[in-house]
């Protein structure tokens, strides 16, 4: 997450570098499951888990380039580095797959906009995430969006299905980037889109800054 300081912070080398941090994280077994718990702990611990100047939600979600009311409070973490439905061009009707889905965000704003004709499926290998954005869904009668347990490189969705496939600040946290990319292949229709908000380097990466507990925030 990048705080008050929203899209700016990711122009920062000691922010950037998501990436790189995880190519050397990987030397390490588990991986995966640091992640994993890392965003577990964000569903359980909501806001005193992320860094102390994450500022305003509201703030931050503008500056991330969010419309005043769109997001769901109960799907918002903090998680974010961008809206990747912005340059999406969603149509009603159409199918979208969102890859790190976590608490549901993008994918409650994706599932108004395609309406009850359309249907967003958001894919992600945290328990506690999915069991968050199902229980939002419930809770405010979508039955639009669905929420699959799945990761990135193998997603639990069948061939040339989605008309647009999104992901918000999840693909450089992915050892198989290649792969990713070939999932996203796979799963979209002919024609179809991709738009993708996330970080990446420009800069030297801080000693301090290179380990998995780092990368996973």
């Amino acid at each position: 997450d990048f705080g008050s300081q929203g899209v700016k912070l990711a122009q920062q080398p000691e922010w950037a570098g998501l990436a790189s941090l995880l190519r050397r994280a990987m030397a390490s077994p588990g991986v995966h499951d640091m992640v994993r718990q890392a965003y577990a702990a964000t569903v359980t611990g909501g806001s005193s888990v992320l860094p102390g100047d994450v500022g305003d939600p509201q703030m931050r979600n503008k500056l991330l380039g969010y419309a005043e009311g769109e997001v769901n409070p109960s799907a918002d973490l903090g998680l974010g580095c961008g809206n990747p439905l912005i340059a999406a061009k969603l149509q009603p009707g159409e199918v979208v797959v969102d890859l790190g889905s976590g608490a549901g965000m993008d994918c409650f704003i994706a599932g108004r906009v395609v309406g009850p004709t359309g249907h967003i499926i958001g894919v992600d290998m945290t328990p506690e995430m999915l069991s968050k954005a199902r229980a939002t869904a419930k809770k405010d009668g979508i039955t639009n969006v669905t929420f699959r347990l799945g990761e990135i490189e193998h997603l639990p969705v069948g061939d040339m299905v989605a008309d647009l496939v999104i992901s918000n600040c999840v693909i450089n946290l992915s050892p198989e980037k290649p792969q990713v990319y070939r999932e996203m292949n796979r799963v979209l229709r002919p024609g179809g889109r991709v738009s993708i908000s996330d970080v990446m380097r420009t800069g030297k990466i801080p000693e301090a800054l290179r380990t998995a507990q780092s990368y996973a925030c």
